[in-house]
């Protein structure tokens, strides 16, 4: 499929590209956007102020599983498929996921529908507010889907679990690519949320997400590919994402799978769940 971005990722379309197919039934459009308390956005609002025509709100609080005490933990499949179903969502449509920056929390949902099952996901260049900017169409108008039946195959693999990343930290089973900003990681700053350590998993790589991105569109694959590098990331050896509640991390697994690597998973608990913990080990600095 010729997505018509600038970047080379096989997983992101341009605003042209989805623009010329607004009134194809076959192309679902989701706002994604969630907003840190500090970035003072509200999602919602914005989404029933203006939107692109035909898009239907995700919202990654509600999908998701309220009992796990964590933000925004991944629901079980069958949680995912009724939710999505009631959306006129099935797993072989053409899925294009936007957030309002650009490359910011429509990964999360991008990584989702895959691990899930759906084939075809995109994330949109640019964003909301990148389609705004080029004064391309919004509406207020809300779609009312058909209901469909959306069958999840849940692909487990592909996310790892708190016991595994005791077993990955302890015994160095993967590279670990953390996407909280800098400061965060080196303990110089303090977690967002109240009760939580600062710092990082023992032999974790910094990689905020941030820079893998630029005016809201992913990076060309050669500055991906040393964005790597420089981070000391080996691009043939398993990676781990991880970031502070598992929305930004999949920014580094889009990255990634835009460079064709596949051996990588989502640590879906996070700092949230690991600097949580009073048992888990956390190292400050920058090694």
């Amino acid at each position: 499929m010729n997505n018509n971005n600038e970047n080379g990722s096989a997983f992101v379309v341009s605003a042209d590209w989805l623009q010329q197919r607004l009134a194809d039934p076959s192309v679902k459009i989701l706002d994604a956007a969630w907003y840190l308390p500090a970035q003072n956005r509200d999602p919602k609002s914005e989404y029933e102020a203006a939107h692109i025509p035909g898009a239907i709100f995700f919202d990654q609080d509600a999908i998701a599983d309220q009992s796990s005490g964590l933000p925004h933990t991944l629901p079980s499949p069958q949680a995912f498929a009724q939710a999505v179903g009631a959306m006129g969502i099935n797993e072989n449509d053409t899925i294009v996921v936007y957030d309002g920056p650009g490359i910011f929390t429509a990964p999360r949902v991008w990584w989702m529908f895959r691990i899930m099952g759906a084939k075809d996901v995109f994330v949109l260049d640019g964003g909301m507010d990148g389609w705004k900017a080029e004064g391309r169409p919004t509406t207020r108008e809300i779609p009312n889907p058909t209901p469909r039946v959306f069958n999840a195959t849940f692909n487990a693999a592909a996310v790892t679990s708190f016991e595994r990343m005791k077993d990955v930290v302890g015994n160095r089973l993967a590279q670990i690519a953390d996407a909280r900003g800098a400061g965060r990681f080196t303990g110089e700053e303090p977690e967002p949320r109240a009760g939580m350590r600062s710092g990082h998993m023992p032999g974790a790589k910094s990689l905020p997400s941030g820079v893998f991105s630029e005016g809201g569109k992913l990076k060309s694959l050669d500055s991906l590919r040393q964005t790597f590098s420089d981070a000391g990331v080996d691009l043939t050896q398993p990676v781990v994402t991880t970031c502070g509640s598992g929305i930004t991390a999949a920014i580094i697994t889009l990255a990634l799978q835009s460079l064709g690597h596949t051996d990588n998973t989502l640590y879906d608990g996070s700092w949230s769940e690991w600097g949580g913990r009073p048992d888990t080990p956390v190292v400050t600095g920058r090694e």
